[in-house]
């Protein structure tokens, strides 16, 4: 439900992103502390969280590999260097997307409390999106004028309502989720976990580039993404780490639930087809994106960030939460290859971990999930 609310609340704040800021007169200053404005702030604020840190980060790598060159320190210490920075700049971007989707749902209360106005005024031009929140449907009003701009966080956006500004390279927030499992010898028949109690989701940044000056077909799609997948073992069953092997062992009491998470931070890279063709307005030919039937193949890599284990069960008429963190020999670094297709901002969602989940265990066994991804510009 938590996961449901932060989708729905960045869905509300992606769709405020698109809001044109007033002119910034004197008399626009009121105008700022609309709901639309505060709104767009934050979704400006998320994005930028994500651009910041991933920057840091590839500076801070930058420097391990300039240690590795000059032998100062060795491959396996360059490699377990990455892995602490990596996992501490993901760190600092959950804990900022967090306060930041506090501001937003404080935001939103104060708009479903009248305490908030929209941005209707008498004169000009206006456009009403409908956002769907829970069961609920809020209409969103906004002013569109000629050559507005504002400029935040050093994001400049340009809005014209007669010519459309054609943007080369666009971003989207991705949010992911579906069934998750693990594949034995590529089979996920008779699997150790279940089909339906294994999930995983997944949310990032992503940016979509166009690689031909004059045709829409080919995109390079790259970004930055938070992975988190999960196991459900079937027969009441949890992990045990047995030095070199993690084994699935029947547990002496009875489970409601056993459930082990591995958190990674990837890079994926996707070509994508996007066929949405050309359009013209006004004489002017201009290339849109997810507007038609999309088609990506491509993998991603990165690094583990955590894993725990999570094991439920009932003491004394008490309902009992046992947690459980370690490496659990999972490898610390995951690539794979992906694909989805689907029309306009929704697509079916396939990936798979080329390496094992667990390094050292006699069977290997790789991850592999299936589900529902959507990019939303």
């Amino acid at each position: 439900m938590r996961n449901l609310i932060i989708y729905l609340s960045l869905l509300l704040c992606l769709f405020a992103s698109k809001m044109v800021a007033q002119d910034p007169s004197p008399k626009g200053e009121q105008a700022k502390q609309t709901f639309e404005t505060k709104a767009k702030a934050i979704a400006i604020k998320m994005e930028y969280i994500t651009k910041e840190e991933k920057e840091a980060l590839k500076l801070e790598i930058e420097k391990v590999n300039e240690q590795l060159e000059k032998g100062t320190i060795s491959l396996e210490q360059a490699n377990e260097n990455k892995r602490k920075l990596a996992e501490a700049r993901a760190q600092i971007i959950e804990n900022k997307i967090a306060a930041a989707h506090e501001e937003l749902k404080i935001l939103v209360q104060e708009k479903v409390d009248g305490k908030l106005k929209s941005d209707l005024e008498k004169e000009g031009i206006y456009k009403v999106d409908s956002v769907l929140i829970g069961y609920k449907k809020y209409e969103v009003t906004y002013k569109i004028t000629d050559s507005t701009y504002i400029n935040t966080f050093n994001v400049r956006r340009l809005f014209d309502k007669k010519v459309e500004v054609e943007k080369r390279t666009t971003s989207q927030f991705v949010f992911a989720t579906g069934i998750n499992n693990l594949a034995t010898h590529g089979d996920v028949t008779n699997s150790d976990f279940r089909y339906w109690g294994s999930h995983f989701y997944e949310w990032g940044l992503t940016y979509n580039s166009r690689i031909l000056n004059d045709h829409n077909l080919l995109h390079a799609k790259y970004g930055l993404s938070l992975m988190y997948n999960n196991l459900r073992p079937t027969d009441n069953r949890f992990f045990v780490k047995n030095g070199a092997q993690t084994n699935l062992e029947e547990s002496n009491i009875s489970l409601n639930d056993s459930r082990l998470r591995n958190v990674y931070l990837v890079m994926p890279l996707h070509l994508e087809f996007d066929f949405s063709g050309k359009k013209e307005k006004e004489g002017k030919t201009y290339f849109k994106t997810h507007d038609s039937f999309r088609f990506g193949i491509g993998g991603y890599a990165g690094v583990r960030i955590k894993s725990k284990q999570f094991i439920e069960y009932e003491a004394n008429n008490n309902d009992v939460t046992y947690k459980e963190k370690g490496t659990f020999n999972a490898n610390n670094f995951i690539y794979g290859v992906s694909t989805y297709i689907g029309y306009r901002s929704t697509s079916l969602y396939v990936k798979y971990d080329l390496n094992p989940l667990f390094k050292d265990n006699v069977v290997k066994q790789n991850n592999v999930s299936l589900g529902i991804r959507f990019d939303f510009n």
